[in-house]
């Protein structure tokens, strides 16, 4: 039945955001199996269907960061002019080129794999935060926006390890990810919908599941951004690492089976 698979949507959309919000990574990025393998939606549904979960659930995370005044307007900016283009073109690439997308996820692992070894690295004392320069930025989030359109993650949870990695702190990059994801879900699920008026095959959201998985990560992603700051920055970078590990192997598992 559509509501047993709509509650499960539900309660799997509130644990994800609530584990993933606190690093800036959005749920997205491991709703997508569970729609593949548990709640069985179709492709290319799938993407579409993770971006309006993204675009539901961000702003539980969102209101609770700028109510804090953590959000990084400048790094947010930097993070929006590149990967608001790239996500269109994603989107495009996934309908119209891409009928089957295994590259782009072994790709995907090969970035976050050392990415994530790299942040779980115990960093030496007295490090300063150092940050790569807008452009360099800009140019990232493009790639990765073209990235997030293909699988519907919204970007920012690859460029936030990304930018960690990097040498900034997770307290820094998480917001500004997060804003990134969410108006780059926005952009991606708007260019979806525009395509699907002239494509054929199921290329619209699951309007029902999106919804449903977006209002627990809704609620899940407020809870996460309301935990970020009694978390230790070492706890949190021993968080995204682990996730960053935990995405290249699915991204790996995914392509080869």
């Amino acid at each position: 039945m559509d509501w047993q698979r709509d509650l499960i949507g539900l309660a799997v959309g509130f644990v994800l955001a609530t584990v993933t919000t606190p690093v800036g990574v959005s749920g997205a990025v491991f709703l997508l199996p569970v729609q593949m393998s548990v709640l069985h939606v179709p492709s290319p549904r799938i993407t579409p269907t993770n971006l309006l979960y993204n675009v539901i659930s961000g702003p539980g995370g969102l209101l609770r960061y700028r109510r804090a005044g953590r959000v990084d307007r400048d790094l947010a900016l930097q993070l929006l002019t590149g990967s608001v283009p790239g996500v269109v073109l994603g989107a495009v690439i996934r309908v119209y080129v891409v009928a089957d997308p295994d590259v782009f996820r072994l790709l995907a692992a090969a970035v976050l794999a050392p990415v994530g070894v790299f942040i779980l690295r115990k960093p030496r004392p007295g490090a300063i935060e150092r940050r790569l320069s807008a452009p360099a930025v800009r140019a990232l989030a493009f790639v990765v926006g073209i990235v997030g359109g293909l699988y519907g993650i919204g970007g920012g949870s690859v460029m936030g390890p990304i930018l960690v990695g990097t040498g900034m702190a997770v307290a820094t990059v998480a917001p500004a990810a997060l804003l990134s994801t969410w108006v780059t879900s926005v952009v991606g699920v708007a260019t979806y919908a525009v395509i699907s008026l002239d494509a054929t095959g199921p290329v619209a959201p699951d309007w029902s599941l999106g919804i449903a998985c977006g209002l627990g990560g809704l609620a899940g992603g407020w809870l996460g951004a309301s935990l970020q700051p009694r978390i230790p920055e070492q706890a949190l970078r021993i968080l995204l690492g682990v996730l960053a590990l935990a995405l290249a192997g699915l991204y790996v598992t995914q392509a080869v089976i």
